[in-house]
């Protein structure tokens, strides 16, 4: 059985093992990583041997860790990503190429609608009831999506939010908040069986999943890089930020908006905690903008967005799709029972 594992920003990782009796009794390890003394590659098949089918990426890169010797340097892999590699092998992980993703082009609705439709679609994908899922969002009205966990009096500034008409709703996932116009930002979702994050941190698994939006951005001419932990950044400054959760049952949510063309007067008056961020930054002057897409790019919101499509679509197994009455109805039940009350939106005072 054969694995594989791309390093985010390092080496292909391959291995080739054999099992019996429920444990390891072939291993071999390959890849255009760099490794220095040639004996260490020896080192990592021997620590392999004799671990079980079912052994965890911690235990697998623990064993091979163990058995390194101390003058042991790899250069653009680690222990963790052939234990990932190996795991893959087993059928325990999966890799991009092992799914077809259902990708549905920008559908306008109300934003409280894609918040409820994150929860619907990874609730089936959890189940095994639907595909994986790539989206992007697009919305009719100005709302600030709230993380899980944050504070809503800490957050709002609910004089400034009423002045300019601008609503809230608590997303299921931690992270900061979104202010988000129609044509500000670009926003999408993906949803896969957590088998594709096997064995990678949070940390890990969120450049693991952005990457091919970095390749995107690189055709934009915008050279991004990963700021840990859900930062996505270029030599100009902050362009994203990202958000995830696992949910119990075999499923990752990972969502990121970008600033396409944000207005940051208004976006003070509304963030409470955006002041604090960006008092340093000199955003307090009139008519300031938060545009890195836009201006990193010169290109129009609606081309960017084509643009990511088509990276994705080129580059995994894809089918579109539109969204069903199905995950609508229960997306706007979800709406109506909890993504409008007050108990879910308050419920971190």
């Amino acid at each position: 059985m054969r694995g594989e594992y791309k390093v985010p920003g390092g080496k292909l990782v391959a291995v080739d093992v054999e099992v019996e009796s429920g444990r390891i009794s072939q291993a071999a390890v390959s890849g255009d990583f760099f490794l220095e003394p040639d004996e260490a590659l020896a080192d990592i098949n021997d620590a392999l041997l004799g671990q079980t089918e079912s052994a965890s990426v911690a235990d697998l890169a623990g064993a091979i860790e163990q058995r390194l010797r101390p003058e042991a340097s790899l250069i653009g892999f680690s222990p963790e990503a052939v234990g990932i590699a190996v795991r893959r092998a087993l059928g325990h992980a999966s890799g991009w190429e092992d799914h077809v993703f259902d990708v549905i082009p920008a559908v306008t609705l109300d934003p409280r609608m894609h918040v409820a439709l994150d929860e619907v679609i990874a609730g089936d994908v959890a189940k095994g009831a639907s595909a994986p899922c790539f989206r992007l969002w697009d919305w009719d009205r100005p709302l600030v999506v709230i993380g899980s966990f944050q504070s809503y009096r800490n957050e709002i500034d609910d004089e400034g939010r009423e002045r300019h008409g601008i609503g809230v709703v608590r997303r299921i996932t931690g992270g900061g908040a979104m202010f988000m116009e129609p044509g500000n930002c670009v926003t999408y979702s993906l949803v896969a069986p957590t088998s594709l994050v096997e064995g990678l941190s949070f940390e890990r698994s969120y450049a693991f999943l952005d990457q091919w939006v970095m390749d995107a951005l690189a055709e934009l001419g915008v050279r991004a890089t990963y700021v840990p932990l859900n930062d996505i950044a270029s030599d100009a400054g902050k362009i994203a930020g990202a958000a995830q959760r696992r949910l119990t049952g075999g499923a990752v949510l990972h969502h990121v908006t970008m600033a396409y063309d944000i207005d940051a007067d208004k976006m003070l008056e509304v963030l409470r905690i955006g002041r604090e961020k960006l008092s340093d930054k000199g955003t307090r002057s009139a008519n300031k903008r938060v545009d890195p897409l836009r201006s990193q790019t010169q290109r129009p919101r609606e081309e960017i967005i084509d643009s990511f499509l088509a990276h994705f679509e080129g580059r995994y197994r894809t089918r579109r799709r539109d969204y069903t009455e199905d995950e609508l109805a229960r997306a706007e039940e979800l709406v109506r029972t909890k993504f409008s009350s007050d108990a879910w939106t308050k419920r971190v005072p």
